[in-house]
Parts: C-alpha cells; sequence; structure tokens
C-alpha cells in the first residue's frame, strides 16, 4: 500500500524536473458550434500555463466581471474561501454564494433565490453581466437560473466543477441500501440518474444563450458517477483534468481547491485556451 502511494508521487517529481512549464499566450477562438472536448492539453506544453498573473492580467480581471463562487450540497461558505482567494489575487471582483439550506432542498427553489443574488451583485457593482463558478449542486442551481428564469442575460461565464449535469448513481445508491428516497433529501433524489428534474433540465439546448460554457470533471470523482454525466453537450468545452495530467489526483471537493483545476478556471474566465498546468499547486 504504501509503495503504490510512493512511487506516483516519486513520477510526479521526476517530471517536474525534466518538463519545464510553457505559456500559453493565444487568444481563445470563437465559441465552438458543437461539443467539445478540450480534455487533452497540448503534449508539448504539458504544464499549460503562467502560475502567476501579470499587472495587465489582474488590471483586465478587476475590470471585467464579477465572479460568484456557488456552493454545493452542504457546502458551507468558508469551505470555498481558499477558491475566492486566488480569484481574488487575480484581480477579479468575487462573491462566495452558499445555497439555502445548504442545498438540501428543491433546486428550482435555490435557483429563485440565486436569481436574486445575481441581481444584488450585478446592483451593487454596475456589472451587465456576472460570471460564474460552481461546484457540484451549484452548477445545477446555476444552470437552471441561466436556462428556465431568464438567465442568459446576466451570466457571461459558466464554470462547473464536478456537476452532476446527468445525475449520479451516488443519490441512487441511497435509495438501493434502503435508506428511503435519498434519505428524504429533495435535492438528492433531483440529482438521481432519470429524475425528472434533469430529465426537463436537459431536454432541448444544454448551453443556451451566448454563455461560455465549461464543465470540469475529473476521475477520481467519488460522487458523480458515472464521470462523465458532469460533462455538457450543445457548444461547451469540456475538460477531464487527467486527460492533459494523468498523475494527477483530485476528489469531488478536491476540485475546489487544486492547483490544476485553478489553471483551467482561470483560462475559462479569460477565454483562453485550455492548457492545465500540471504542476501548480
Amino acid at each position: 500500500m504504501l509503495l503504490r502511494k510512493i512511487v506516483p508521487a516519486l513520477a510526479v517529481i521526476v517530471a517536474a524536473v525534466l518538463a519545464a512549464p510553457a505559456t500559453a499566450a493565444v487568444a481563445a477562438p470563437d465559441r465552438p458550434a458543437a461539443s467539445t472536448d478540450r480534455s487533452a492539453a497540448d503534449p508539448a506544453a504539458p504544464a499549460g500555463e503562467r502560475v502567476t498573473s501579470t499587472a495587465a492580467e489582474i488590471a483586465a480581471a478587476a475590470a471585467g466581471n464579477p465572479v460568484i463562487v456557488v456552493g454545493g450540497l452542504s457546502g458551507i461558505a468558508s469551505a470555498y474561501g481558499p477558491l475566492a482567494s486566488r480569484l481574488r489575487v487575480d484581480g477579479y471582483r468575487v462573491w462566495v454564494y452558499q445555497l439555502p439550506n445548504l442545498g438540501l432542498g428543491d433546486i428550482p427553489t435555490s435557483a429563485r433565490a440565486f436569481s436574486s443574488f445575481v441581481g444584488q451583485v450585478r446592483a451593487s457593482t454596475g456589472a451587465a453581466k456576472v460570471d460564474v463558478v460552481a461546484h457540484s449542486e451549484g452548477g445545477l442551481v446555476s444552470r437552471y437560473f441561466i436556462k428556465n428564469l431568464g438567465g442568459t442575460s446576466s451570466i457571461g461565464r459558466y464554470v462547473s466543477l464536478g456537476t452532476p449535469q446527468y445525475g449520479t448513481y451516488v443519490a441512487n445508491i441511497v435509495k438501493f441500501l434502503g435508506l428511503g428516497s435519498c434519505a428524504g433529501i429533495v435535492a438528492c433524489q433531483q440529482m438521481s440518474i432519470g429524475s425528472s428534474f434533469l430529465t426537463g433540465l436537459n431536454s432541448g439546448d444544454d448551453t443556451p444563450g451566448t454563455v461560455r460554457w465549461t464543465a470540469v470533471r475529473t476521475i477520481q470523482d467519488e460522487l458523480v458517477r458515472p464521470v462523465d454525466n458532469a460533462k455538457l453537450a450543445d457548444g461547451a468545452t469540456n475538460v477531464l483534468i487527467q486527460s492533459a495530467c494523468p498523475l494527477r489526483v483530485v476528489g469531488h471537493l478536491g476540485l475546489v481547491l487544486d492547483g490544476t483545476t485553478y489553471t483551467v478556471i482561470r483560462q475559462a474566465l479569460r477565454d483562453q485556451p485550455i492548457r492545465p498546468n500540471c504542476f501548480a499547486l
């Protein structure tokens, strides 16, 4: 057991010594017309991008859309503090939104509350649009707001982290074990594969409006199974962390804290090509 843990770590260290990070400075192309899986980074540039931002990039972020970090099921606001701090260091104006009742209740109801919060942020900043970085259930809440509550006019970029866009077997397993219908948790019922909520949400266009859609997933996600249910269709940029960085171990909660994942978030918010930095802390 110890050997299995040590070998991957040594492999990462050796790779870091032998490979120098490359910089991605090419402007992003227009939003693709068809679904695109940007899982694999340029193999000649495994490290992707700079770890630090330039003064010009920080100034651009400060003048750009405010960013709302949307929490997931049972995710308290403080858990997203490190991600918010990274974004602020890069110049972004950041708010953290904790789901009502920690996301245990009805997702459309949470989306209506989120709609009001978006309006408050826009009013306080004077911004026409905000960008959203949403973890787990927060991605469904945000997407419901965009798709069904008129949010296409107020969201510029949408980045989901481990969101069960097409449901998860984990929610179904709770029912299988005899613990009731998701142990009475409404949001859990709605995130089960084949739920009426997801059937409605996934009917028609996955990615409406002019929003730039990015969906990030990880092979080691313990809660979203199958992992590819975290993908979106219809023009979204889908990113599998391990396609670019096969030795990177990132769990469901780790997507919020992981340095490589953060480089993907930053690139998505900057409309840059997705080239994850495999060695980012």
